[in-house]
């Protein structure tokens, strides 16, 4: 009999460093995110969804911009860059620059952020481990993800994308269990639209309607 390969719930903490670039007006911003690291810029927009969701917003960038400066056309439209979307970093600062920069171009440099309100340039070293937790079928699978550390959740779901383009759920789901349509389920729940609390309430849902049709009796 085939042994199946558990999935071992991994949990992440970050550590959080500062880079010492600062911006106080919208082109110090784009000047900024021209230049940093690749950490930084992951730290400021994918590592954003670890906090959940705050207001509209969907990166650092976008929620000082629209709160810092009240600049609500440029900060929607930040909000509306997709991370999760892109093809690496890179892509993602030109989206981000290209948004700046047609911005600028339309409307005058907006004031100055006030003493103590600047943007601060971080970025942060995530350390992985494992959460104690491992599920060997979907049912056990489900009870894990009803219960596990939202960092979980946001490793193997979002993290995950950017480390090899697909979370580690639905290729578990498809490449161990073999069950295609619940990995085609999973790998379509938006991780840019929902916060992680929402993401595992889908998962849930979505594993807990595939094995109540595996436990229906079939009648002639």
């Amino acid at each position: 009999m085939e042994q199946v390969i558990p999935f071992q719930f991994m949990e992440c903490a970050t550590i959080l460093k500062a880079t010492g670039k600062k911006a106080a007006t919208i082109r110090e911003l784009r000047d900024h995110i021209a230049t940093i690291g690749e950490e930084s810029l992951f730290h400021h927009t994918c590592r954003y969804f670890l906090k959940g969701h705050l207001l509209e917003y969907t990166n650092d960038f976008a929620h000082w911009v629209g709160e810092s400066l009240e600049e609500r056309a440029l900060s929607e439209g930040l909000s509306n860059t997709d991370p999760f979307s892109v093809n690496g970093m890179n892509e993602l600062r030109k989206e981000l620059l290209s948004g700046i920069d047609e911005y600028l171009a339309h409307y005058p440099e907006p004031r100055q952020a006030a003493r103590g309100e600047e943007f601060h340039f971080n970025e942060s070293v995530s350390i992985v481990f494992p959460s104690g937790m491992q599920a060997k079928n979907l049912a056990e699978f489900l009870i894990a993800v009803r219960y596990i550390d939202p960092s979980s959740i946001y490793y193997h779901y979002y993290e995950a994308r950017i480390r090899h383009g697909s979370d580690d759920f639905s290729s578990w789901v498809e490449e161990v269990i073999g069950d295609m349509d619940l990995a085609r389920k999973i790998r379509a729940i938006d991780p840019f639209m929902y916060t992680i609390d929402r993401i595992r309430s889908c998962l849930a849902e979505a594993v807990e309607d595939d094995l109540r049709r595996e436990m229906e009796v079939m009648t002639p």
